[in-house]
């Protein structure tokens, strides 16, 4: 006779409703939805054909204790498999990120996700915005663009607006800056990433996109150019915000522009079956709002 073992995600569904003894609480834990949680202790006891909880307080029938039991110490067998010296129920999660991104946002709350979530070693990786160069191991990876990715399910995590910005020096040298017209013949740093147009529309200047200047391709390093005096650099005020923090870019005005693009979080499909990919995932979508 054929025996079907449970799937792995239904045992611990009920071992966590067992437990907690609230649908609501088990989803969060799980990081899934409170009918997911339903659907797999129905589809648990269809499996095994016998009933496991025998009221609405979800109270356990005899034979729920007994099986809770047995699925509590295969749990425990499986979490010490392979080495008892392996640290219990690791989960990894492989990231890919923008340099800024991560520099400017991700990073100074990272360490509120690790303390909530010990069990998760995450491995941080680089990607290259608007030319979606990325590691292709990487389980969630977030993109700046347009938000047309087709290939992948994706979020819009963090939409910004744009203002030019420069070093104190540049400004005192160059300035006053009192409307945009004032920008005219002034070294403007360029980056795709970013493009002038879109500022210079907002403020009637019928000018074409730079065409001379030094180009970067990383919105942390026109940063620093910028910093450094090289001109003025058009920067989402959001990522920009550890520079203008420590004075090192002041803003030229106050009016700021929705910039175009767009930080997205993207997957492969069925990425979010792992808790710890929905768990990332939400959190990161909570904390950047």
């Amino acid at each position: 006779m054929t025996v079907r073992i449970p799937p792995i995600q239904c045992l611990l569904t009920f071992e966590a409703l067992a437990r907690l003894r609230s649908v609501t609480q088990a989803a969060e834990e799980l990081c899934v939805t409170p009918s997911a949680v339903s659907h797999r202790v129905k589809q648990l006891e269809l499996i095994i054909g016998t009933k496991l909880f025998g009221r609405a307080d979800f109270s356990l029938t005899s034979e729920g204790s007994e099986y809770l039991a047995h699925v509590r110490e295969g749990l425990a067998i499986l979490g010490r498999f392979p080495s008892k010296g392996a640290a219990p129920g690791r989960r990894k999660l492989k990231l890919a990120v923008t340099p800024t991104f991560s520099r400017s946002i991700l990073m100074p709350r990272l360490r509120q996700f690790t303390e909530a979530y010990p069990e998760i070693d995450l491995t941080l990786q680089v990607s290259i915005p608007l030319l979606d160069v990325v590691a292709e191991d990487a389980d969630l990876t977030i993109r700046f663009g347009t938000g047309r990715y087709a290939d992948v399910e994706h979020v819009c995590l963090m939409k910004d607006e744009v203002t030019p910005l420069a070093s104190p020096a540049f400004v005192r040298d160059h300035g006053p800056f009192d409307t945009a017209a004032d920008l005219e013949g002034m070294p403007l740093l360029r980056s795709p990433l970013e493009p002038w147009r879109t500022w210079f529309a907002a403020h009637e200047q019928d000018w074409p996109e730079p065409a001379e200047g030094s180009t970067f391709n990383d919105i942390g390093l026109m940063c620093d150019g910028a910093a450094a005096g090289m001109g003025v650099a058009l920067v989402r005020l959001k990522l920009g915000q550890p520079w203008l923090e420590h004075g090192t870019l002041v803003r030229l005005f106050d009016r700021a522009v929705p910039s175009p693009h767009a930080h997205y979080l993207c997957w492969r499909t069925g990425t979010m079956d792992r808790w710890e990919c929905a768990a990332f995932a939400d959190w990161l979508q909570k904390t950047v709002t």
